[in-house]
């Protein structure tokens, strides 16, 4: 039986900041519009968190059963490590998505019925990455549904359930905000190179290889960035988004610095760090504004 210590290294907390900065982002984003209403961003905050945690135990359910994490670097894996059944880990996957669900019900009969489909559809995703018998993450189509997910539909979702509208400051958050995510599981896939070649999983990081993959984490972590010089014409006060590039360049130290296995683990947690830093900074520049 897995202890409530494993369960919760499991979820893999280091990719919290995936769920949270979003929505920062997407409330300073409906901010900027003068349109924040509090109770709808926590229930954006708890379909956001919900579904990370839901993806990850997914993940941890696929990858177990697939004998993908029998000899994998990084942190716990349930399955992988027989700590726990895949049943019950399959379960918890579940139920994180139904509460996701509900709350993300709350907040399309609140906001426009359509965002069920949106809900759907982001459900389905977060099993269909490794789930099924034909999982997309095996593809190397990994950091573009963390783009669209995490990234665009999250902080646009976020900014629209509060101001009603999407405009270019939240859109332009949104690519901020998926391109970080994306580095988080460009600096992970980089790490697991080794081991998912072996196992068989084509993620993008073994299509590109390995120095391909450093630079595209570095290209990732820079727009954010520029993205903060291009909110200007919204408002000077955008800049304190650029609080996060020093722990940007720290985050890409290892990876542009040809580190591999676990000395990449700081990547990872550097870059969803530096993620939440932009998009609190953004979220207070935009509310300054």
């Amino acid at each position: 039986m897995a202890s409530a210590a494993q369960w919760f290294e499991g979820s893999r907390p280091r990719t919290y900041p995936n769920a949270i900065a979003p929505v920062i982002a997407g409330t300073g984003a409906a901010g900027w519009l003068g349109d924040i209403v509090l109770w709808k961003a926590v229930l954006a905050l708890v379909v956001s968190v919900a579904l990370i945690i839901g993806v990850n135990f997914a993940n941890d359910y696929s990858d177990g059963i697939r004998g993908t994490d029998d000899d994998r670097v990084g942190p716990m894996r349930l399955v992988g490590s027989k700590v726990a059944t895949p049943q019950s880990v399959k379960t918890a996957a579940i139920a994180a998505f139904a509460v996701a669900g509900i709350a993300g019900l709350a907040l399309a009969v609140t906001s426009a019925w359509w965002l069920i489909l949106v809900g759907l559809g982001c459900i389905a995703a977060a099993w269909f990455y490794t789930g099924g018998r034909n999982p997309y993450g095996y593809s190397g189509f990994g950091e573009v549904a963390v783009f669209v997910f995490f990234g665009l539909v999250a902080v646009c979702g976020t900014q629209f359930v509060q101001a009603e509208t999407i405009d270019w400051v939240g859109l332009l958050s949104a690519v901020a905000v998926g391109s970080y995510s994306s580095a988080v599981l460009v600096a992970n896939n980089l790490r697991d190179i080794p081991t998912d070649t072996e196992s068989g999983k084509i993620t993008l990081a073994v299509r590109l290889g390995d120095k391909q993959t450093r630079t595209l984490h570095a290209v990732l972590v820079i727009v954010p960035s520029v993205v903060s010089l291009v909110l200007i014409a919204a408002t000077p006060w955008a800049l304190l988004g650029l609080v996060a590039a020093p722990l940007a360049f720290k985050a890409n130290a290892p990876v542009r610095g040809g580190a591999g296995g676990p000395a990449l683990i700081p990547a990872l947690a550097l870059t969803g760090l530096a993620m939440l830093l932009w998009s609190i900074g953004t979220a207070v520049g935009l509310l300054l504004a």
